[in-house]
């Protein structure tokens, strides 16, 4: 895949998420695609993962990635961002993530995402 096309990807993926397309999430995942968090040491698979990104987007009405590093290269992308966020009571959050995606035929199949969870105090 050609690097413009990856990066092209990468950028439709979190565009995706910030408007809460769930359909254009599905759609950039391999049908075997594996996501795993640094918070738990688990593994989903990406219907898994679509079910939290609807509970995400249904709970944090306004996202938006801010402070995002987008390096492509051959076979996927690392993303780095920093998510502002309001919660449906109005208060505005932010956490700092980095995303590291390996990519085949188009297709997300693998997403490794790293955060640190003490952040998340505040989105309670």
């Amino acid at each position: 895949m050609p690097l413009e096309s990856m990066r092209q990807l990468a950028e439709h993926f979190f565009s995706a998420i910030e408007r809460g397309d769930l359909e254009a999430v599905r759609n950039i995942y391999a049908h075997d695609a594996i996501i795993w968090h640094n918070t738990d040491n688990a593994s989903v698979t990406a219907e898994e993962n679509l079910e939290a990104l609807d509970s995400f987007i249904t709970n944090i009405p306004e996202r938006h990635y801010t402070r995002r590093r987008l390096d492509v290269f051959e076979g996927g992308f690392v993303e780095q961002h920093l998510l502002k966020a309001k919660l449906k009571s109005g208060k505005e959050v932010s956490l700092a993530a980095c995303v590291v995606c390996k990519v085949r035929e188009g297709k997300i199949t693998r997403l490794d995402e790293y955060f640190d969870s003490a952040a998340l105090a505040a989105w309670r």
